[in-house]
């Protein structure tokens, strides 16, 4: 079984990215692309399913982790009765390959360490041809199987035994071995292997230059600094796709259905993680996603989706992977996304705050994005009336959901600002009208008057955590009484150990059996709530708990078990997650009046 998710961390080279685990072992990795077939797929099955193991052959010895400065080059010191070993693991970033990178350097004494390689193409599937080649005057090990082709390389090659490669090699203090996988399409002849060695400085060099210009005046900031890196990780380098995780199916609920494809780019997720960037500062992001947008959209209002893939590619069909078990039994493992087809109203209201950020944050207006947004609006007028599935892709009956609509009063909202405050032409006069009945709407019918609480939707008295955002957006003071009343509502129903669940599932709204564990996301929601109420000790208090849940290297999943193992607790869901790291970024943000 693979390790338990907090004991992994990502390396990225921004067009995909791997999981390493503490043993050593990278579990997951799709080459070239976020969301291509898995070469090494142990993280939803076994060894048996590919993986690229270094680590001591003692078992039992300690562990420590770290990333090199603010950069995304993973180390791990491995301590062992005899000596001590690091490896360190990078994917460099701008040299149009797909490259892991693994450096085992020697620091103390002498260490036997183990190699494995195991290659498993589509998925865990495909055991590939593999054969020891020279290429380049150097000798080394490929594995091709259909249309992908790995190179091994290294100073000690491992030898076959039983479908892997194995070898045992001793390690002194000083020594160091480099190693590296190579992806190329299986057609291609690689013209040169060129020399990794100096990629390490490189790529760290990079990355600590882009961090340079993270906020140190928020608390928590080094956390924050990791959060907007693992942010930029999962920006696509080339075409500003930006995926909601690197990872498949990591259940909700441990041995349960509810496991979903994330390597897609969702608009709502996107657009709330360019909103974070740029909030830090970062606008040339704000540019390529705005580009990827206009790309990813193009065509008739009528046919924008919820998701794309990173290319903007719209086709994304959900299947099973019927050949994994799964992660701790956790079936099915789907690829694709059948909620690419889902209504889900809310969309719009987070692409145009975001866009409206970029304008105020100073970037220069396109003529073609106010074009394209002037469309969706307009598209939005003739719809906005209609139910739809909500933010949480629920996958059972349409409803007018009080979250959606107040996301389409953002919509309008910030139409009418582009308008007013940035020049741009539009039928101001109708968008505003629409902004003010929807807004009289969602008082009216998307409030319970009684408890002095929104509610989930318009049919019902349950609340949902997805409420907290409406003083966020502006769609109502965050110290008026009825947004006091919503927060005392949804910390009665949804708190459950200190974090908050999304919704009661026990309702049934969602159209899936069985239950889910506190989302990280609400909580930090309730962070920046809380300090949009005043209650700025419990704001605070609540933030460093949850910056308290980051594993060792700071990185966060989707959900949170905070119950399990006597309250030692556990990562849930996809990792790491951007939704949970962009909210992380704005409750930092919100708390330092930013």
């Amino acid at each position: 079984m693979a390790l338990p998710i907090e004991d992994y961390a990502m390396i990225g080279d921004r067009r995909t990215a791997a999981l390493v685990g503490r043993d050593g072992s990278i579990d997951w990795l799709c080459l070239p692309r976020f969301d291509s077939p898995a070469c090494f797929a142990a993280l939803l099955g076994t060894e048996e399913h590919g993986r690229w193991l270094l680590c001591p052959v003692e078992e039992g010895v300690d562990v420590q982790r770290r990333y090199r400065g603010a950069s995304g080059v993973l180390e791990t010191t491995f301590t062992t009765s005899t000596g001590v070993f690091t490896v360190t693991d990078l994917m460099p970033q701008g040299d149009d390959r797909a490259d892991v990178v693994r450096i085992v350097r020697g620091v103390s004494g002498r260490v036997s360490v183990h190699h494995e390689w195991r290659v498993r193409f589509d998925y865990g599937h495909v055991a590939p041809w593999v054969r020891r080649e020279v290429i380049c005057g150097e000798h080394v090990i490929t594995a091709i199987g259909g249309p992908d082709k790995l190179i091994l390389r290294g100073p000690r090659l491992p030898v076959a035994e039983d479908h892997r490669h194995v070898d045992v090699f001793e390690l002194v203090a000083g020594e160091e071995l480099v190693f590296s996988t190579t992806w190329i399409p299986s057609h291609r002849r690689l013209d040169s292997l060129g020399d990794l060695r100096h990629r390490l400085e490189e790529t760290i060099a990079a990355d600590e230059s882009w961090a340079g210009s993270c906020p140190r005046d928020v608390p928590h900031a080094a956390i924050v600094e990791r959060s907007l890196l693992t942010l930029r990780l999962l920006t696509h380098e080339a075409t500003g796709g930006i995926v909601a995780a690197p990872t498949t199916s990591l259940p909700e609920d441990f041995g349960g259905e509810r496991n979903w494809d994330y390597r897609y780019c969702w608009l709502r997720d996107a657009a709330l993680t360019l909103e974070s960037l740029v909030r830090a500062g970062f606008t040339e992001e704000a540019m390529l996603w705005r580009d990827w947008l206009l790309r990813a959209v193009a065509g008739s209002p009528e046919d924008v989706q919820i998701m794309y893939a990173v290319d903007g590619a719209r086709r994304l069909p959900e299947w099973t992977l019927d050949h994994l078990p799964g992660y701790a039994g956790s079936r099915p493992v789907r690829v694709g996304n059948g909620a690419v087809d889902q209504h889900q109203s809310d969309v719009l209201g987070e692409v145009m705050i975001a866009l409206e950020v970029t304008r105020a944050a100073g970037v220069a207006v396109d003529g073609d994005a106010w074009h394209l947004q002037r469309a969706l609006v307009e598209n939005l007028a003739t719809h906005w009336d209609e139910p739809d599935h909500g933010l949480w892709e629920i996958r059972g009956e349409p409803r007018f959901f009080t979250h959606s609509r107040a996301m389409m009063w953002a919509a309008f909202d910030r139409a009418v600002a582009a308008v007013e405050r940035h020049g741009l032409e539009g039928p101001v006069e109708k968008w505003r009208r629409l902004r003010d009945e929807i807004r009289e709407e969602v008082l009216t019918r998307g409030f319970d008057e009684g408890r002095n609480t929104f509610t989930q939707h318009y049919d019902t008295k349950e609340v949902d955590a997805s409420l907290l955002v409406l003083s966020q957006i502006g769609f109502i003071g965050g110290d008026d009484p009825r947004m006091l009343g919503t927060i005392a509502a949804v910390e009665q129903d949804l708190m459950r150990d200190g974090l908050l669940l999304r919704y009661r599932t026990d309702t049934g709204v969602d159209g899936l059996s069985g239950d889910e564990h506190p989302f990280l996301a609400c909580s930090f929601w309730l962070v920046s709530a809380y300090a949009a109420a005043g209650r700025t000790d419990d704001a605070h208090a609540l933030f460093d708990r949850m910056v308290g849940l980051c594993n060792d290297v700071g990185l966060l999943s989707e959900e949170y078990d905070p119950t399990w193992d006597g309250g030692r607790g556990r990562m849930v869901g996809n990792f790491p997650q951007a939704f949970s790291h962009l909210t992380l970024v704005q409750a930092a943000f919100d708390l330092a009046g930013r």
